[in-house]
């Protein structure tokens, strides 16, 4: 059985929580989707703890990118700040390794990405969008799986399913547990949540970053909404 985790963004009591439950499922192969350390506060953490995982396939997101290259990275009150202190805690060398993972891979008929396979910002929602033709343009795999916008769902789309995780570390759909998902032996996907202590996660980012970019991350996690600035 394999478990997606996706967007654990550095929130370590959220992975820890989320791990056991996997492996209380019986998983025993991960695919980890990016943006493990980027706002939370346990960036070198929670990527010390994935690499301990046995048969995992690894790929990039934005947040590695961001890390890497704050150039490239929003300019706005939360990211440029959060950027520089997830990079210090990293350090170099590791900031530059998460950044070189691929961008995307394929495994059987399944398509793994962070957002989509033309970007790793664009990406789905739970309703479909005009767009969704262009980010979907060239796959044949039967099931796309992806992340970025932390809202955990399921959909077709001309004959591919999309399937949305959830985020482990900064869910935006109302519920503060933490989400994944298992792929079972059958390939059936199942969605779950795990309770944790959020709100100690959220003051833990107050405590070690401080006051402006930190506060607003921290109010994400209490809340588990996005539109919190």
């Amino acid at each position: 059985m394999q478990a997606l985790l996706y967007d654990v963004h550095g929130n370590l009591p959220a992975l820890e929580a989320v791990l056991a439950d996997a492996r209380a499922q019986g998983a025993d192969r991960w695919l980890l989707g990016g943006d493990y350390a980027l706002f939370g506060a346990w960036p070198e953490d929670c990527v010390e703890l994935l690499t301990e995982l046995a048969d995992a396939v690894w790929i990039r997101g934005n947040g590695e990118r961001w890390t890497a290259h704050a150039d490239e990275a929003p300019d706005n009150p939360v990211v440029p700040g959060a950027v520089q202190a997830c990079r210090e805690a990293l350090g170099e060398t590791l900031t530059v390794q998460l950044a070189a993972l691929p961008f995307d891979q394929v495994d059987g008929d399944t398509y793994l990405c962070h957002a989509s396979p033309v970007s790793d910002v664009r990406s789905f929602f739970p309703e479909p969008g005009d767009d969704e033709d262009e980010l979907l343009a060239g796959v044949t795999a039967r099931r796309l799986i992806f992340g970025h916008t932390h809202l955990p769902f399921r959909r077709g789309r001309d004959g591919i399913e999309l399937v949305n995780p959830g985020s482990v570390g900064m869910p935006f759909d109302g519920d503060v547990r933490a989400a994944y998902a298992l792929v079972h032996g059958d390939g059936a996907i199942e969605h779950r949540r795990v309770e944790y202590d959020h709100a100690a996660s959220a003051a833990r980012v107050r405590e070690r970053f401080g006051a402006g970019w930190a506060d607003v991350v921290a109010r994400r996690i209490e809340q588990a909404r996005m539109d919190v600035g």
